[in-house]
């Protein structure tokens, strides 16, 4: 697993405590060109997922790429990331999350996944889903996700020890089945408007630009 660990980072970071995961490496097959690249607002749509997650004030980012990893290293500016490539993207995002997994600082104690092609994810809502695990009189939850007005989707936080279920996940759309898995152990954050829309298609990318214009 070929690892670049950002210097300033490990610098000014010596004991990390929350990690944030970034899944970009995808292929992009449905779409036929790299989405992580594709132009939104006044870069591509992976520099807004990247600038959600230096606002979230994560001890460690790890930011796993894949399909087109030397063209998305070239165009995006990565600092503040360990980058992890990972050569079986192709069997789906639970490669991706065990290769990331796998470079995080053996101290960590929750971990926030996020969609590179997600955009539309606030560091409010990485706050609220990671404040969600801390222990209650009730007990602490192992995972914490996102309620919207229309459904649950990410940004999704896990404590310590959830880790190794999700390094054990494989294929695609795993974590939901671990999630369905793990249901007594879920807890739900309300947050107000739809899911952010992820891009898998062309008609994905549209609506992800109209939200944008919308917010402008």
């Amino acid at each position: 697993m070929p690892l670049r660990p950002d210097p300033l980072r490990a610098a000014r970071s010596p004991g990390p405590r929350t990690a944030g995961i970034i899944l970009a490496a995808g292929g992009s097959r449905r779409l036929g060109r790299p989405k992580q690249l594709l132009p939104y607002g006044a870069g591509v749509l992976l520099d807004a997922v990247l600038a959600t997650a230096r606002g979230c004030a994560f001890g460690q980012t790890v930011l796993a790429l894949g399909g087109a990893a030397a063209e998305v290293e070239r165009t995006v500016d990565t600092s503040g990331c360990d980058v992890v490539l990972n050569p079986d993207f192709g069997e789906g995002c639970a490669s991706s999350i065990a290769t990331a997994l796998a470079a995080l600082h053996p101290e960590t104690s929750a971990v926030v996944l996020l969609l590179g092609d997600q955009p539309g994810v606030r560091a409010a809502s990485v706050r609220a889903v990671l404040g969600a695990l801390l222990p209650t009189p009730a007990g602490a939850a192992g995972i914490a996700v996102c309620r919207y007005d229309d459904g649950v989707g990410h940004p999704m936080a896990f404590a310590r020890r959830l880790l190794p279920d999700l390094a054990a996940l494989h294929g695609d759309k795993a974590v939901w089945k671990l999630l369905a898995q793990r249901a007594d152990d879920v807890v739900e954050v309300r947050i107000p408007g739809p899911v952010p829309p992820d891009v898998d298609t062309e008609d994905d990318y549209r609506r992800v630009l109209a939200r944008l214009q919308g917010a402008l």
